[in-house]
Parts: structure tokens; C-alpha cells; sequence
């Protein structure tokens, strides 16, 4: 499989079924929802898994740090909206997410994971990938893994940050540190 490169061009549009209301489960989520914000959109392996959770859990306890950089949070799997649901609603101490702060979006047509070069396509199912996408709906960033590792939020937050700076970041560069002259 050929991971494609999206950074520097506009995002693949979606549109597709989510938690964002976990009650009725029919308010879907559009790429033209983030438009004006920054967004971390970022895809997952399966539901009812063994990483997955820690790295869900993790984004949404830190959801207000990306919300005060002006940044939206949207996690993806091919499962679908029910699995999520069941899985919100399931408590942390069982291997579930209990309550998250930003919705899970259903892939079912595995379209989405497809349309950003993360889908196995003899699985059905996304590789760990993690795109940053500006207010104006350019990719900034993306990082895919092996379905073992999980990624990491600090290091989310901090190429978040090093986007929003404005300036040549060097490496290690952390907020309040100052820029390479060009």
C-alpha cells in the first residue's frame, strides 16, 4: 500500500455518519463543519480494542487545550455508528471510552480512510493516521503508524502549535521558543 501525500494540498472532502448526537445518532459530520477552525482528524484501527481507547481517552482529556488553540478534534474508524455508541457508553474500567469530548465518525464505505491513504484495503480497516488541517481546509500535517503504536497527544499539541507559530520551527521547538530566522 502507498501511503499518499495530502500536506500541502486541500483536504479530501467527507461527509459520513457519527456520534456527534450519541442519543438519535443521525447528525452527520462534513469536512465543511471545521471550516474557520483548526483540525485534528485522526483514524483508528477498530472499536473494542486495545490502543485505540488509550489513545482516544488521551485526545479527550486534553480536549480543552486543542479547544483553546482553536482546533476540533474528529476521531475515525470503519466501524459503525452503533459499534461507536456502544463503545462511548461502555465505562473506561472495561475497556470502553465512556464519555469523550469530540464525536467518532462511522467509515462504512470505507471511502473516507480510502480518500486519505490509510485504509488496508484487504482488511477493511484504517491504519493509525493523524492529519492536522487548517481553517482553510489544508492539510499541515500527517504522521501514519503500524496499528501498534499509539501516537502521541503532546507531540499533536506541539506540531499544532509550531503550525499556528508562523515561523520556521526548529527541532524540538516547544511554544515560547523562539523561531529560525529565514
Amino acid at each position: 500500500m502507498l501511503v499518499k501525500r495530502l500536506v500541502g494540498l486541500p483536504a479530501p472532502d467527507f461527509e459520513m455518519e457519527s456520534t456527534k448526537n450519541l442519543e438519535t445518532l443521525d447528525e452527520k459530520v462534513k469536512l465543511s463543519d471545521y471550516r474557520g477552525k483548526w483540525l485534528v482528524l485522526f483514524f483508528y484501527p477498530l472499536d473494542f480494542t486495545f490502543v485505540c481507547p488509550t489513545e482516544i481517552t488521551a485526545l479527550s482529556d486534553r480536549y480543552e487545550e486543542f479547544a483553546d488553540l482553536d482546533c476540533e478534534i474528529l476521531g475515525v474508524s470503519t466501524d459503525s455508528k452503533y459499534s461507536h455508541r456502544a463503545w462511548i457508553r461502555t465505562p473506561r474500567s472495561e475497556n470502553g471510552l465512556g464519555d469523550i469530548k469530540f464525536p467518532l465518525g462511522a467509515d462504512t464505505t470505507h471511502k473516507v480512510s480510502r480518500d486519505y491513504g490509510v485504509l488496508i484495503e484487504e482488511e477493511g480497516i484504517a491504519l493509525r493516521g493523524l492529519f492536522i488541517i487548517d481553517p482553510e481546509g489544508i492539510v499541515r500535517y500527517q504522521v501514519v503508524t503500524d496499528l501498534n503504536v499509539g501516537r502521541s497527544v503532546d507531540e499533536t499539541l506541539r506540531v499544532l502549535q509550531a503550525l499556528q507559530a508562523g515561523g520556521l520551527c526548529p527541532a524540538n521547538w516547544k511554544p515560547g521558543e523562539k523561531l529560525l530566522n529565514a
